[in-house]
């Protein structure tokens, strides 16, 4: 289950989730470089990844900001992207392109914090802009609960794209990253569970403000808890997408935690 669109286009041209978009795009294909040489591709993430045993002794906080950019795959940065153009920008036409802009960042920023609280001792390289998304899906998630979002379900062969209201389909996120963090060791590879939690509260809270100015609860009621435009409507009709066969690689890669 994952997002694909929302019913709901911003209002102004949001020029900073574009911008994001294609900084992410850009690095990551740079970064394609160093795919064939696993010491080659560690000593890029000893630069530029946030490892967190170096915050411990002191050293590398540079990579709490440039991780953010930074990815480990094409399925990586391909999901990252798609929930940022999902839900950036309606956040960027409430917050304005500058607050948006340092929101991402602050988000991104405390994510990383989060995570280094979280395995303070791991060597394990960290990539990736979700913790700088969920705090926009957190920020999603206070100002437009009822938006319309379409989910892709796929059950075995059978695929199907439903619209769910935006607080449906959060919630149902943040509960499978707290059950990742609780279930997952910190300190290994994978998915930096605690990093997706830490981003979303703290875009949640970012957002605050922001919603309170608006009237708080009084802004939902004058919104119904949509975006402040008119809903796309979209044909819905079953998706037929082609099985691919996965193929084996046989060059090792470094192991890294995604976010």
């Amino acid at each position: 289950m994952f997002p694909i669109r929302d019913h709901n286009p911003s209002g102004r041209t949001p020029f900073v989730t574009y911008t994001l978009v294609a900084i992410n795009i850009v690095v990551f294909l740079a970064s394609l470089q160093y795919e064939g040489s696993p010491r080659a591709m560690m000593a890029f993430y000893a630069d530029y990844a946030l490892i967190p045993r170096f915050l411990s002794e002191g050293y590398g906080f540079s990579g709490l900001f440039t991780s953010m950019f930074l990815h480990g795959g094409w399925m990586h940065i391909a999901g990252n992207m798609l929930f940022l153009y999902i839900f950036g920008d309606n956040l960027e036409d409430e917050m304005g392109h500058v607050g948006y802009l340092l929101f991402y960042l602050a988000a991104g920023l405390g994510a990383g914090l989060i995570h280094w609280l979280s395995a303070p001792l791991s060597t394990v390289p960290t990539v990736g802009a979700s913790g700088a998304i969920a705090g926009v899906m957190g920020g999603y998630l206070l100002l437009f609960p009822k938006a319309r979002v379409d989910i892709l379900i796929i059950l075995i062969v059978i695929f199907r794209v439903i619209p769910v209201p935006a607080w449906l389909m959060l919630a149902l996120w943040f509960a499978m990253q707290l059950f990742g963090g609780w279930s997952a060791p910190a300190d290994q590879g994978g998915v930096a569970y605690w990093a997706h939690v830490g981003g979303f509260v703290i875009g949640l809270v970012l957002t605050l403000p922001v919603w309170l100015r608006r009237g708080g609860a009084r802004f939902w009621n004058r919104t119904e808890g949509h975006p402040p435009h008119p809903e796309t409507e979209y044909a819905f009709e079953r998706s037929r997408v082609p099985r691919v066969q996965s193929r084996k690689h046989h060059t090792q890669v470094p192991r890294i935690r995604r976010k």
